[in-house]
Parts: structure tokens; C-alpha cells; sequence
């Protein structure tokens, strides 16, 4: 696996690095394990310092680390300067809210005979962090931050096509001034994941990726008893009721799908509208992805950009292909996208049924997945007739229905009146192949600590 900079906007190879030994990947484990026993003793006011350094360097470069995410990804520029804020807002919130969190925490207990009872937090020490293409520097804000906060060391193995976003953030935390080994950079081979998770100074692994990823990495981390938690694909629900305000419903349709060229875990996927505005909702929609302008994606007037990948494009046409062939309908819509690059054409599948194959995968591009449900039941139904509960969203001009309908949607988020939203102090996570456990806030501050109960107890001994 080459680890290299392929231009998406015009398929030049840019730049080639070469991959971590195996001897590289030994010395940089023992370097993050001699670093943790001194990292865990400062204090937690300490440690986040250096993380309000990194988040005001963030914000004063963002122009450069922007324009690296475009040229590795394709990311249309501005939605790249948007990732960058949020990774200084990630940051700034361990820096505002981890210390606090990070008190030990008293028990009610129920005889005081039992003793003076405290859960204390303590960091576990080196962990490996797995991270995608599509958000290059948010994924690495959203596992660093609490876990350098909580004490723990880092080791990143990034996606393989963003190589110098890798190499931009570990340059960043340095220049941060953080002591060398709690964060390090390494282009790992796929086939040299094991040997970090089976070295004992390892204590987990947190991966953000795909279905097929996630399973391979869970059954190492699981063989070695590893802690590890998974954030994977997701066919996110976007249900419009039948009173939902249907030109802003749209509007955020059409952004909730093709944001990021639609590259986004939590992007609507599939849109589920009820039987009473479904043509009404699909004509308006129609229009409004055919009025999106793909380009350069340094052109501030572009709306859609190119796909990550000469591999992510061929891979979504062959899926497309394969879903006409079980019955789908494919509408491409709009003008022609460039033919340079990887561009996609937006494309819309209507009579999707549920023998097709399609319906219960995951599109991870400018394809819209459209649903009729009869009614509110049955758009519920829907919604949670999916391997994946990552997020969703429900549509409608009554908010408590709204939220009486989200509750009833198997997802680890759901959102009403907007697409499932990424912030800095909103956690994330999902269920079922969507992954197990949750980042940010203080759920992912304590993924990768050993909650120690500390119990003085002061009776006399029974005999």
C-alpha cells in the first residue's frame, strides 16, 4: 500500500512516502510508552495547554492546513477551512471542560460501612488511532484531544492517500510544543496493525473506517485484549413527515447529502418521505441537487467537489451499476460534472426495494437513496430496516412529534429539523454496524481510562 498525495481534482501523483518498518513501528511504541509515565503525572491543566497552543495555531495557518486537506482530498476549500475551526473547537473544548470532567467522582453508597467510596480516572497508556480520508484533520482533533487529555499516548495510522495532512498534524502538536513521543505520525501497513496491537505497551485501539476495516481490526484487538472502540459506516435516515416545511426540508436534503461530495458517515443517505409529499419533495429536490456546481474545489463558487479517489469513484459506479441491475431506477442529475478527476455525476435512485442489494448498503458519494413510506409507522419502519444506527433526522413542523418520532429511530443520533450534525461538544458513536462506543464530550474522554474504584473504609474487623 503506497502512502502518497493524488491530486482528486486532477489525478496527479504529487508526492510518494515510504512506509514504516517493522524495526520503526517497535522504536515508536516504546518511544509513546516511555513518554506516557511521564505525561500521566502532569496535571490535567497541563496537559490541555498544549492543546489551546495547538487549536491557536490551527486558526492562525488555516489557510495552509486547508489547503492541504483540498489537495489530498478533494475537500471543497471552505468546507476545509470549516474543518479546521472545528478541530481548533475540539481541542478548545478538553482545554475548557476535561480537568473538570475528570474529577473523581464520589459514590452514594448505601452503608457507611462500606467506607468512604471515589471512582478515580487514570489514563491506560499507548494507543493506536485509525483514521479515514474524509475528515483528515477532524478525526485525528476528535481522538487526540480527550485522550492526551485523559493522560494516554498516541500513535496515528492515517488513511493512506493524506499522507502530508498526517505529517501537517503531527508537525502541528510539535509546534505546539508537546513532548516528543505522546503524539507520533506512522505510515503502517495494513499487515503491521497486529504487530502494534500485540506489543504489551499498547492498551487499545480507537478506528474510525469501514465495515471491513472495523471487523478485521476488532478480531486483532480481540485476540490480544485490547480495548477498542469503532465508529464505521452509516445509511443515515433523513424522514420527512407529511406536515414538514417542504423548501426548507429540501434545502437541507441537498446539503445534508452531498456535503464533503456526500464523503460523510452521518450524510443523509437515505431519504424516507411520506407517501403525501413524496412527489412534491423529490421534484423540489431534484432541482436543487441539479443547481449544485461541481469544479475546482478551490474555486469559492464550487458546490460539489470530486471524490477522494480514482478507487472511491469506480467503486460507488460499480454500486450504482449493480443497483439498476437488481430493479433501481438512476436519475443522473444536473449539468456533467468535469470529466477530469473524480467527479461523479449526482444521481438519484428511486425504486429501491428491499430485495435489492443496494438498500441496505451504504453510498458513500453524490447518490441519493429515495424511500416512499405510507405513513409516520411506516417511514419508523423503514428508517429501522438497516444493518447501520449511526445517525438521522426527522422532518417536520411539530417539534414534540419530532421528537416522539427520533425516539422511536434505532440510531446513536438523531436529530429533528436538521441533517445529523458534528460539533464539538455533541458526542458521537452508533450501534449495530455503525460501531460500539462513543467520541467527545466527556463519553470519549473516559473510553481509554481504568475507572479504579478508591474505597477507605474505617470499621473494626468481625473477628
Amino acid at each position: 500500500m503506497a502512502f502518497q498525495t493524488v491530486n482528486p481534482y486532477t489525478n496527479e501523483v504529487i508526492k510518494t512516502f515510504e512506509s514504516a518498518t517493522r524495526e520503526e513501528i517497535v522504536s515508536a511504541i516504546g518511544t509513546a510508552d516511555q513518554a506516557f509515565h511521564q505525561w500521566k503525572t502532569l496535571p490535567v491543566a497541563e496537559r490541555v495547554g498544549y492543546l489551546q497552543k495547538a487549536a491557536d495555531l490551527l486558526r492562525k495557518n488555516a489557510d495552509e492546513y486547508a489547503k492541504v486537506i483540498t489537495l489530498e482530498m478533494g475537500k471543497i476549500f471552505a468546507e476545509a477551512k470549516g474543518e479546521v475551526e472545528l478541530s481548533a473547537q475540539i481541542l478548545e473544548y478538553y482545554v475548557r471542560h476535561a480537568e473538570e470532567q475528570l474529577q473523581p467522582r464520589k459514590l452514594p453508597v448505601m452503608d457507611p460501612a462500606e467506607g468512604d467510596a471515589e471512582l478515580v480516572y487514570e489514563p491506560l497508556g499507548v494507543l493506536l488511532a485509525i483514521e479515514p480520508w474524509n475528515f483528515p484533520f477532524y478525526q485525528v482533533a476528535r481522538i487526540l484531544a480527550p485522550q492526551l487529555s485523559a493522560g494516554n499516548t498516541l500513535i496515528l495510522k492515517h488513511a493512506s492517500n493524506i499522507p502530508q495532512c498526517a505529517l501537517a498534524f503531527e508537525q502541528l502538536m510539535k509546534d505546539a510544543g508537546l513532548p516528543a513521543g505522546v503524539f507520533q505520525n506512522l505510515f503502517i501497513e495494513h499487515e503491521d496493525v497486529e504487530l502494534v496491537l500485540a506489543d504489551p505497551r499498547v492498551c487499545g485501539v480507537a478506528l474510525t473506517g469501514s465495515e471491513f476495516a472495523g471487523s478485521a481490526v476488532a478480531q486483532v484487538a480481540g485476540k490480544h485484549l485490547k480495548k477498542a472502540i469503532m465508529e464505521l459506516g452509516g445509511a443515515d435516515a433523513f424522514v420527512v413527515l407529511d406536515d414538514a416545511d417542504i423548501d426548507k426540508t429540501v434545502a437541507w436534503g441537498v446539503f445534508g447529502r452531498h456535503w464533503n461530495a456526500g464523503q460523510v458517515c452521518v450524510s443523509s443517505k437515505r431519504m424516507i418521505l411520506d407517501a403525501k409529499i413524496y412527489d412534491e419533495y423529490l421534484e423540489k429536490y431534484t432541482a436543487g441537487v441539479a443547481a449544485l456546481k461541481a469544479g475546482d474545489p478551490m474555486d469559492p463558487t464550487t458546490q460539489l467537489a470530486p471524490l477522494s479517489s480514482q478507487r472511491a469513484k469506480d467503486g460507488l459506479l460499480k454500486q450504482i451499476e449493480e443497483a439498476v441491475k437488481h430493479g433501481a431506477i438512476a436519475t443522473e442529475v444536473g449539468p456533467k460534472v468535469p470529466e477530469q478527476g473524480c467527479f461523479v455525476q449526482p444521481t438519484i435512485l428511486t425504486n429501491v426495494t428491499p430485495d435489492n442489494p443496494a438498500y441496505y448498503q451504504e453510498f458513500f458519494g453524490p447518490v441519493s437513496m429515495i424511500i416512499k413510506a405510507e405513513d409516520e409507522a411506516d417511514a419508523i419502519r423503514i428508517a429501522n430496516d438497516s444493518p447501520f444506527g449511526l445517525g438521522g433526522s426527522v422532518f417536520t413542523s411539530d417539534n414534540e412529534r419530532g421528537r416522539r418520532v427520533a425516539n422511536q429511530i434505532s440510531t446513536g443520533m438523531v436529530f429533528v429539523n436538521h441533517p445529523t450534525m458534528v460539533k464539538a461538544d455533541l458526542p458521537f458513536g452508533g450501534i449495530r454496524r455503525s460501531g460500539y462506543g462513543r467520541e467527545l464530550i466527556d463519553l470519549g474522554l473516559k473510553e481509554f481510562v481504568n475507572i479504579k474504584l478508591v474505597d477507605v473504609v474505617d470499621i473494626d474487623a468481625p473477628f
